[in-house]
């Protein structure tokens, strides 16, 4: 059974929650569980996993597809207090790609598991229209990662990841390799570090081993336009 605070964050998290019948609540509050990884731990691990509804207290996850040919793409990233629906994708019909989840940083998460999770959206109209809410945002997060991976020049796509990793890190110096960038975009790492080479050559970032110093945002900004 939950501890109160755990009840609370439920209650906070998940719209459909006050919803449900006292019966279904304490079935849900009895089935999570709390989770922790550490990271770069795989939380879902494709289509033959089904773990269930993971829910992010703390942490940063990334979700990503994997080519035929071994070449991954970032789809989104999710953080505090979001939620991991394609962990449970086994429940929805139709979806029949894979799709990989690992941490980027150290992150505790509730995990509601599939049998609950399809008991409550067999009888609750407010957890499906919670997982249709859930699913629609996360497809748009897919088509624009889409958008940008046809339509929009690389060195803008890198120029922007930059920027948007500082962002997260809090920080101007990344502890982050050419491979793990290249993943991120779905490119090569040769693309990745001749593009770096050019952002170096024009003074908007530094280039040590393992590392990347961002020292002029708005020049960098201005590359990738």
């Amino acid at each position: 059974m939950l501890k109160e605070k755990d009840r609370a964050y439920l209650n906070d998290t998940l719209s459909f929650w006050k919803k449900l019948t006292r019966a279904q609540k304490d079935l849900l509050s009895q089935a999570v569980e709390k989770k922790h990884f550490h990271t770069g731990e795989f939380m879902h691990g494709g289509e033959e996993q089904c773990s269930g509804l993971f829910l992010l207290q703390s942490g940063q996850v990334r979700a990503y597809m994997i080519s035929e040919s071994g070449r991954e793409i970032t789809l989104y990233r999710l953080m505090d207090r979001d939620v991991c629906i394609f962990s449970a994708s086994c429940i929805m019909k139709n979806i029949s790609f894979d799709i990989y989840i690992e941490t980027e940083k150290d992150t505790e998460a509730y995990l509601i598991p599939t049998a609950i999770f399809r008991k409550l959206s067999e009888e609750s109209l407010a957890v499906q229209a919670f997982t249709n809410e859930i699913m629609a945002s996360r497809f748009s997060e897919v088509m624009w990662i889409l958008e940008q991976a046809l339509f929009t020049r690389m060195d803008k796509r890198l120029a922007d990841f930059l920027i948007e990793q500082t962002n997260l890190e809090e920080s101007d110096t990344l502890a982050i390799t050419h491979e793990r960038i290249a993943n991120h975009l779905g490119t090569a790492r040769e693309v990745i570090t001749r593009m770096l080479k050019y952002f170096q050559e024009e003074g908007a970032v530094s280039l040590n081993r393992k590392t990347i110093t961002i020292l002029d945002k708005e020049k960098l900004e201005k590359l990738g336009e």
